[in-house]
């Protein structure tokens, strides 16, 4: 799946290179997503996005229109989308719960986090979660808007 990952910092590209294990073709960029940056998502079906990502309703209707169809969150909440503009555009939204803020984070978590955000881009790949809601990638909510 071609997927663009929003405010990746320099040492987080190792962690989603080895998770990913080049099965999808992830973008990484350190812009974070708002109006002006939604437009490197062109082209893909995921973007993977952090709490400081601007994931509103004007955002969120672009992203519809480049043909985005999944959000991944690389956080515990989600209420940092507007989650009423993704359902108005089937958007799926997914999380990856094992994520922390904490500036001590080690590389263990760092990993298990890029390992949650790939395991999320497999399951929609392979049409795996499509009900109402389905827990998948070690407890990693998907909230599907079908």
């Amino acid at each position: 799946m071609k997927a663009v990952a929003y405010s990746i910092k320099p040492f987080e590209k190792e962690f989603l290179a080895k998770a990913n294990q080049k099965k999808h073709d992830i973008t990484l960029i350190s812009n974070s997503l708002s109006l002006d940056t939604v437009v490197f998502s062109e082209g893909k079906k995921a973007v993977i996005v952090l709490t400081t990502d601007d994931v509103s309703a004007p955002v969120i209707e672009k992203l519809a229109k480049l043909g985005i169809k999944f959000i991944i969150a690389g956080s515990v909440g989600t209420d940092h989308i507007d989650k009423e503009a993704a359902a108005s555009y089937n958007i799926k939204i997914a999380n990856v719960p094992s994520y922390s803020c904490q500036p001590d984070l080690t590389n263990a978590d760092l990993q298990e986090t890029a390992n949650q955000t790939i395991k999320s881009l497999d399951l929609w790949q392979q049409n795996r979660c499509l009900g109402d809601a389905c827990i998948c990638a070690r407890n990693c909510d998907l909230y599907n808007n079908d």
